[in-house]
């Protein structure tokens, strides 16, 4: 609880801050820890005092303590007989580390007697775990105080040598008290104390003992003991009976023989330690007898004497006996001979060496591996001094030999020591267990198993591998059995020596197979010899590695014989060896071929024999793991012909005939498995086949072999994962042992590489069918129901075990099945991946079960476990997996349990001494659960609403909320130490990240009014960083990416109003230390080594760096958005910035074959795109940046096209800005031809692949109708998409401007003769026009050939490479004629954006370009195209009147302009297409008058635009203000003032485009009436050729399509032009007049201009077809005399107005000879041309 967390370190803290298992690892940290509680350590179990009034006392005047809990500490007292402080303590410290419930709880379990006394049982047994711990912290200190492989080894040093002193007294007087002490009853101890808890206590009270002999052992292993304490020991432990005469031995039960065992063992080893037998040993070998301390006090001699002779009453006392007998029979041989005698024979009685060995086995079992070795230690020096020191005869009793099988048996125990058996190879081998060995060298191979289990234990690292191979490749002697004397032999007279007169092959085997030669000659001695038979010792020289060879052929013969079973008892031993040694060293397997090469038709025969011995087969099947781990393939191929693994008779090639098992047989294998091992409950050959698949497994096979596995995986996933816990077992622990070999199998598949060749395959992979397997089959469910076990069960076995010590106890192996458990679901759900509908096994871990049976409660409960921490932590890393994927929630899963389980989590990422993996792994699955589990994360935020006045919400840190745990661990001064390392910070943050990516508002505004949370957060932004080539922690780069997300996404949500003050001062601070520069240089160099380390094979933390870049560019981007908040204003530091980015973009793309760099550099492209956008200014003032960008495009172009599609775009865009923004500079021209080559080559091949992938959706679509609405849409199905930012588009624009940039075409003419671009393009557009496909590369294409089109060398080349044949008939489907809906869909469209109509306007604008440059050249193509689109041309003049759409008036104004050019060839036009220059003159001269008539009335032209274009104006935003107008049921939703705004600027919109066309109409019809000049001059002019165009009628035009053109239209034309040119010089203001979109001084003097030259037309016309109607004879002369009239009069009024004009000043015509110049004043008045006309003509009039 929050409350009772103390400065006082629990014993059980303390023992796994020892075991290195905590934050605490640095060898100080474990030096103050030991200084610290040493005294706790001396003191032992004493430390724990008996209760005491004293005590009671100072526990009532407590005051930080509450009653409730004193109260209860005291009950505590009473049921432990504890120190009344130290059960308050220990009160304290179970519920801060084992209590499962919350504060709340806790007060209504102390009020309930019934709950309150189950809360004092589980007190009383953390109790008893906490002794336990104290003395398993000295057991550890003890263990590896001498190990210098030992991390800690100084540390435990130097805390042994203070403990030394009293250590061993201390805890001799604890164990006497425990031995003797009286059993609790229930008066003494209170009710609670039942039968049940009297047996817990007892049972405590022997694991205790055992402990405490273990330390004592251990101790004097490595301290001597002298004679005094040796005798106190032996009273002892004879007064305790060796553990049998227990004060309260009534109470012992079946389940505390092996504690009692074990008490025994550690006394006899005790004693025996304390006779120092190797010293005696020593000393007795260099014949200074007296040195040895048992020599200079004889009374303690005699008392030893005297006690030891009342021993042999039980198994214990025989190794004291028999080191005792050593001991007198060294020190004084003289004196001792009755009693040693005696002494010996009760040892012998005793069977001392089968209880030597069942002790060794026992303690190797049980107990600390430390303790086991240094008992073999022990009894290695007894041994050794024994064999030496007596005959082997004299050890035995009963029958010859009976004892020797024992001995042997003690003997492999004590050798099998690692550093024993290298000991025994040094030594001579005619003095100690060289002795044993040599006896057993004597009787083989007549008795083959004595000597190889020797062997085998002596087999322990390379050399002694190769020792034992040596040894047995040269034996000297052969002993034989016979029942009776052969023929050949020649026997001395007293029949002890034996000579063969015969040669004899030893092994009655075939010819040609290997065999024993024994030579003729040879003398054998008779070891034994009589009536039961003779034993021969041959002297024959030998390798008994060909013996084995030769035995194992025996087997292969004697299989079908009744000899099998002896035989195979021979073999097993061979087998076991060779195991052994190649288990050891690898080098020696070549030498054992003829021996491994048998074992594959050995396991073939065995398992087909009635019987089989399942023992040898498993030693076959272990030999071909150890083969398999180094030559897998082999070891494969030649199983499949055993028969021995399971196989299919079919070829898999499907999941489901997989799961059905069709075709599959289980092998020999299986049936043993079914037959032999299930009814026995011994699983020997399984545990070998499940180890030799996994080997095989794990060495990647390939997808062949791994398929050949598929039958051997199946049978582990149907018949034996979802059925091991149901079979019989005779040994505790095998069952848990095969469910690890099991699920390691599943791990090691489920951890394969992918293999790349499968994916497309439907044949079923090893991993494709582990994940379906656990997903949809019972496999599933048994995993689930072995993570199902909970942390209870296994506190219930982890306390039942001996010693918790021990690193293979039931307890162990049953945690390591849960973690693997528990990992293998983990990866079977990551690699089944997404999809729509649950697995069963997804379903069964997530539904809602009752009664606590819901998985997903038991998972979170594992966070109680504190014996392993990687248990708890794959359960929440399971928890994090499933609150991702899996549709539930995780806190309705938890129940009522959820806050206890939260305080749970919560204490332990606060612990100071927690692992940090655990802490990392909780912070990880709060970030997912932010996004995913809305209901847990609060539970966890713990947010707690704050009374605000006027309904606002405010909120406050709840006391259990993990956002304390977070704050801490981001605090600038908690960096750097140990309980916050650098990964706990970089996941205190991502959690922080998530809050601020999921938008938890509540969350949020608590943590950013937090005092210092900015400065703190912020603090990794300020630190420096090393080097990148220096970088160790990784995590840091994460770290300082997410601040940068977490800042960024402050000022995007918060940028309508102010940051945090403090968030603020921090950005200030980020700016004026030039962080900004800072991290600029760094994000470079990082992305420059990036590149570096991938030029020499290395990938340089790619995960890392592309965060950190990616979070560099979002905080850059909103810089630029926000640059007074984030503080980046100053220009050079912006300057920096983007060179930094162009550096790094230059680094990592400039390596294309890297996909990190590519990737990289794709990131770092985009921010540079975007700073180009934002800082025009700062750009244009850069070096140059188009040599590194065109650089990184040519390197770009040379990679995988589809990784790098987008990049290329990204380049091109930035191209396409640096060239708007900074031009090319004659210094720079020599790149063009290059950079223009590349992208020309890029062109074209994209052209390429856009015509095969429009071909392809052609074919795979049908064409559909589409209506005039749905002409912008474009959805390509094939794999090259049309997008308006794809390669193809962006490379035609970039090339558009590189064309620009070359004004006089001498580069890019050279590249377009070298590459095609121009017909691959053409032929694009072509396809494209006709299936109304790839809009935007169209509209591209035409943009660059309009380009090309403005200067003759690009019209030329443009012109030939056939572009009408490209546009002209295939323009037609791009546009849907109707009869009465033209006028309609020309007004749909938007002019600026991208559709249909813009291609047609496009081509329009191209064939106006092309005319104007080529001339005659291109007049047959343009009057082609004329011809082919009048209908649409025709219909586009008419539609003004229709429809004032921009989009409208857009088309009109590029079809008059083409007219225009056109227009200049009235003759040739008038040839080849008469109709059409009659119909176009007719039309533009109603344009004229539509024109005119809706520039006079803007009234009229208001409510038109109002009435009849409001259904058609576009609906979607945009960026620029001339768009179409928005109806009034629009506008009155967004403000009257913003609605009026909105249409005056659409009508001076719709004003200024009708102002455009009615001058380019006005141009066009000045070619379509007589020339002025000629007209005047000429009298014989031919009138026919020129029609009259306006009728003789003076009126104001009309808004009506039957009211002619006539003199009235051109004078109110001159009239409008007027008055507008008086208006704006009346406002000269721009603003004032509204005219938003001209707002530049150049642009109204352009407009000025405009008028002008509308006014000169109109004249000209005016006078032209004045003229032409005085001279036509046609006309009456009273029309004719009306018309000079009328004209005169209108004239000299019109001529006034100019006049007054003309004196202000006006611009220049655009007709005139030069190009006018913005601002440019006419001439006076008197020399003005367009008045002298006028003045000229009304005098001719006048006349």
């Amino acid at each position: 609880m929050a409350d009772s967390a103390m400065s006082f370190r629990s014993c059980r803290e303390l023992w796994i801050i020892l075991l290195g298992r905590s934050a605490l690892r640095e060898p100080a940290q474990i030096e103050s820890e030991l200084e610290t509680h040493w005294d706790r350590l001396n003191q032992g179990l004493s430390y724990y005092k008996p209760p005491s009034a004293s005590s009671a006392g100072k526990v009532k005047e407590k005051k930080d303590v509450a009653q409730p809990l004193k109260d209860f500490g005291l009950r505590l007292s009473k049921l432990l007989g504890l120190d009344e402080l130290q059960s308050v303590q220990l009160l304290q410290c179970y519920l801060q580390e084992d209590y499962r419930g919350t504060r709340d709880s806790l007060k209504i379990v102390l009020k309930d007697e019934r709950q309150s006394q189950a809360l004092l049982l589980k007190v009383a047994d953390y109790y008893y775990e906490e002794r336990m711990c104290l003395l398993r912290c000295v057991l550890l200190l003890l263990t590896y105080f001498q190990d210098d492989r030992h991390p800690y080894r100084a540390e435990y040093s130097n805390c042994v040598n203070k403990l030394e002193k009293d250590l061993v007294s201390n805890y001799q007087q604890q164990f006497q008290s425990l031995f003797r002490a009286e059993a609790p009853t229930w008066e003494t101890h209170g009710n609670l104390m039942t039968e049940r808890q009297v047996s817990r206590w007892y049972l405590q009270c022997l694991r205790e003992q055992s402990l405490l002999l273990e330390i004592v052992f251990l101790y004097y292993a490595y301290f001597e003991m002298t004679p005094a304490d040796l005798l106190a020991f032996t009273k002892m432990f004879k007064e305790q009976g060796f553990g049998l005469r227990q004060t309260n031995r009534h109470l012992v039960d079946r389940s505390m023989d092996v504690l009692v065992d074990r008490i025994g063992y550690l006394s006899a080893l005790i004693l025996v330690e304390g006779m120092d037998v190797d010293f005696l040993h020593k000393c007795a070998l260099e014949d200074c007898t007296e040195q040895h301390q048992f020599s200079c006090v004889p009374d303690i001699v005699k008392e030893m004497d005297q006690l030891l002779l009342t021993f042999g009453d039980i198994p214990h006392h025989g190794p004291v006996l028999v080191a005792w007998v050593l001991l007198r029979h060294t020190l004084r041989p003289d004196e001792s001979n009755p009693v040693v005698r005696r002494i010996g024979s009760a040892a012998l009685q005793l069977e001392v060496f089968k209880y030597l060995a069942a002790m060794l086995k026992g303690l190797g079992v049980t107990g600390n591996n430390c303790t086991a070795s240094t008992a073999k230690m022990c009894v290695y020096g007894l041994l050794s001094f024994v064999i030496t020191s007596f005959e082997e005869e004299s050890l035995q009793t009963g029958s010859a030999g009976s004892q020797s099988p024992h001995l042997i048996d003690v003997a492999c125990e004590v050798l099998s020591a690692p550093s024993l058996a290298e000991v025994f190879w040094e030594m001579k081998p005619d003095m100690g267990l060289g002795m044993i060995l040599d006896g057993a060298v004597g009787m083989f191979p007549y008795k083959m198993a004595p000597l190889l289990q020797l062997l085998t234990a002596l087999v322990s690292n390379k050399s002694t591998a190769k020792r034992v191979y040596n040894f047995l490749d040269k034996m000297s002697f052969y002993t034989q059995a016979y029942k009776h004397k052969p023929n050949d032999i020649i026997a001395k007279e007293d029949e002890t020596l034996w000579r063969r007169q015969t040669p004899k092959l030893l092994y009655p085997l075939g010819t040609g197979q290997t065999n024993l030669w024994m030579p003729q000659g040879i003398l054998g001695q008779v070891v034994l010899g009589g009536e039961p038979g003779y034993v021969v010792r041959w002297d024959y020289s030998y390798s008994s590695w060909t013996l084995f060879t030769c035995e194992v052929e025996m087997l292969l013969h004697a299989v079908s014989t009744a000899d099998v079973m002896a035989q195979c008892a021979r073999v097993k031993p061979v087998l076991d060896l060779v195991h052994k040694i190649i288990s050891t060293d690898w080098t020696l397997s070549d030498c054992l071929l003829p021996l491994t090469s048998r074992i594959y038709m050995l396991l073939q025969r065995l398992t087909s024999v009635i019987n089989p011995p399942l023992d040898v087969i498993a030693s076959c099947v272990n030999c071909l793991s150890v083969l398999a781990a180094r030559m897998p393939s082999k070891v494969w191929s030649s199983l499949q012909r055993t028969g021995f693994l399971p196989y299919t008779s079919n070829p898999v090639n499907n999941l489901a005939q997989c799961l059905s098992a069709e075709g599959m047989k289980a092998g020999n294998y299986g049936n043993l498995l079914v037959q032999m091992e299930q009814p026995r409950g011994e699983y020997a050959v399984t545990t070998a086949f499940l180890k030799l698949v996994t080997t095989l497994v794990k060495g990647q096979l390939g997808s062949t072999q791994n398929k050949g596995l598929i039958p051997c995986v199946l049978l582990v996933l149907k018949e034996m994962l979802p059925t091991y816990h149901k079979w019989r077992y005779n040994t505790y622990g095998v069952r848990e042992r095969i469910g690890c070999l099991i699920l390691e199998l599943i791990h090691a598949i489920l951890n394969l590489s992918p293999e790349c060749d499968d994916h497309q395959s439907s044949i079923p992979t090893l991993q494709s069918l582990c994940i379906y397997s656990l997903a949809n089959s019972e496999a599933g469910q048994a995993v689930v129901n072995i993570m199902g076990v909970g942390v209870d069960k296994i506190d219930m076995v982890l306390a039942a075990q001996p010693s918790s010590c021990g690193s293979e106890g039931p307890g162990q192996v049953l945690t390591q099945m849960i973690k693997l458990a528990l990992s293998v679901t983990n990866n079977a759900i990551r690699l089944k991946g997404p999809s729509d509908t649950a697995s069963p096994l997804e379903r069964a871990l997530t539904q809602h079960g009752g009664h606590g049976a819901n998985l997903v409660a038991v998972l979170a409960k594992y966070i109680y476990h504190k014996h392993d921490p990687a248990l708890p932590r794959l359960a929440i890393q399971l928890l994090k997996r499933l609150a991702s994927v899996a549709p539930m929630s995780v806190y309705a899963c938890l129940g009522s349990d959820a806050p206890a389980i939260r305080d749970a989590f919560l204490t332990r990422l606060q612990s100071k001494t927690e692992d940090m993996r655990i802490k990392v792994m909780i912070l990880e699955f709060l970030t997912v659960a932010v996004e995913t589990q809305p209901g847990l994360i609060e539970l966890f935020l713990n947010l707690e609403a704050k009374d605000c006045n006027e309904g606002s919400k405010e909120f406050l840190v709840g006391e259990w909320s993990c956002l304390h745990g977070v704050l801490e661990l981001i605090d600038s001064k908690q960096q750097g130490k140990y309980w916050c390392p650098p990964l706990l910070h970089r996941a205190a943050v991502a959690f922080l990240l998530a809050l601020w990516q999921d938008r938890r508002d509540s969350a949020i505004s608590v943590l950013r009014t937090q005092e210092k949370f900015w400065e703190n957060l912020t603090t990794p932004l300020f630190g420096a960083l090393a080097p990148p080539s220096d970088i160790t922690e990784p995590c840091v780069l994460e770290t300082c990416a997410f601040v940068m997300k977490i800042v960024g996404l402050e000022i995007f949500y918060v940028h309508g109003g102010s940051p945090e003050p403090s968030l603020q001062d921090a950005l200030r601070r980020f700016g004026n230390a030039r962080r900004y520069e800072y991290w600029s240089q760094y994000v470079k160099s990082l992305a420059c080594h990036v590149a570096e380390m991938e030029d020499e094979g290395v990938t340089y933390f790619p995960q890392q760096t592309h965060l950190l870049i990616l979070a560099w560019r979002m905080l850059l981007v909103l810089a630029t958005a926000h640059s007074d908040v984030m503080q980046l204003t100053d220009n050079q530091t912006k300057l920096k910035l983007f060179m930094d980015a162009l550096d790094a973009t230059k680094a990592a793309l400039t390596r294309s074959g890297s996909v990190p760099c590519l990737r990289l550099g794709s990131t770092t492209a985009t921010l540079l795109l975007v700073l180009l956008k934002q800082w025009r200014s700062v750009v244009a003032g850069a070096p140059d940046i188009l040599s590194p960008l065109s650089l990184m495009l040519e390197s770009v172009l040379q990679a995988d096209p589809q990784m790098i599609e987008r990049t290329k775009a990204k380049l091109l865009s930035a191209l396409i800005s640096a060239l708007q923004i900074q031009g090319l500079d004659s210094g720079e021209v020599s790149q063009l031809p290059q950079l223009l080559a590349a992208v020309c080559e890029t062109a074209k091949d994209q052209a390429l692949a856009l015509m095969n992938s429009t071909r392809h959706t052609r074919r795979a679509v049908e064409p559909t109708e589409e209506d005039d609405e749905s002409m912008e849409t474009d959805f390509p199905l094939g794999p090259q998409k049309d997008e308006r930012d794809g390669v193809s588009v962006l490379a035609l624009h970039l090339a558009k401007e590189l064309c620009l940039t070359d004004e006089d075409g001498e580069h890019w003419g050279a590249v377009m003769r070298k590459i095609p671009v121009l017909p691959s393009v053409l032929g694009a557009v072509e396809l494209s026009l006709r299936s109304k496909q790839n809009l935007y590369f169209t509209e591209a294409a035409l943009h660059l050939l309009l380009t090309l089109a403005r200067s003759p060398q690009g019209a030329a080349a443009v012109a030939g490479t056939g572009i009408i044949q490209t546009i002209c008939l295939p323009l037609l489907s791009v546009y849907e004629m109707s009869g009465n809906g033209a006028s309609q869909s020309l007004s749909r469209k938007a002019q600026d954006g991208a559709c249909w109509p813009g291609v047609y306007r496009l081509c329009l604008s191209l064939m106006e370009s092309l005319l104007k440059t080529l001339r005659y050249h291109f007049l047959h193509e343009a009057l082609d195209f004329a011809g082919v689109h009048r209908e649409r041309i025709l219909q586009c003049l008419n539609a003004v009147s229709a429809a004032q759409s921009l989009a409208c008036l857009e088309e009109a104004d590029h079809t008059v302009g083409f007219l225009l050019q056109l227009s200049s060839f009235s003759a040739e036009w008038r040839f080849h297409l008469p109709d059409l220059h009659r119909d176009v003159q007719v039309n533009l001269c109603y344009l004229c008058q539509t024109c005119t008539y809706l520039l006079h009335s803007k009234k009229m032209l208001h409510h038109y635009l109002q009435a009849k274009n409001g259904e058609s104006l576009p609906a979607g935003p945009s960026g620029k203000s001339q768009h179409a107008p928005t109806t009034p049921s629009k506008e009155s939703a967004t403000g009257g003032g913003e609605s009026d705004d909105a249409e005056r600027k659409v009508a001076l919109s719709v004003q200024c485009g009708l102002l455009k066309i009615l001058s380019k109409t006005l141009a066009s019809l000045r070619h379509f009436t007589p020339d002025c000049c000629q007209i005047i001059l000429d009298e014989r002019m031919d009138l026919s050729s020129y029609q009259t165009l306006f009728a003789l009628s003076f009126t104001a035009p009309a808004f009506d399509p039957d009211a002619s053109p006539s003199f009235g239209t051109l004078l109110a034309t001159v009239n409008v032009a007027l008055g507008t040119l008086a208006e704006m010089e009346k406002k000269k203001d721009a603003a004032s007049l509204g005219v938003v979109a001209l707002a530049s001084s150049e642009e109204i003097q352009a407009l000025k201009s405009l008028l002008m030259f509308t006014m000169e037309n109109c004249f000209y016309i005016l006078v032209s077809q004045a003229l032409r109607c005085l001279k036509d004879n046609a006309i009456p002369p009273r029309d004719k005399q009306r018309l000079k009239q009328e004209l005169c009069s209108e004239l000299s009024t019109l001529l006034s107005s100019l006049s007054r004009h003309f004196r202000r000043g006006s611009p220049a015509s655009p007709a005139q000879a030069k190009p006018p110049t913005p601002g440019s004043k006419g001439t006076h008045e008197g020399q003005e041309p367009i008045i002298q006309l006028a003045q000229a003509f009304v005098r001719l009039l006048q006349r």
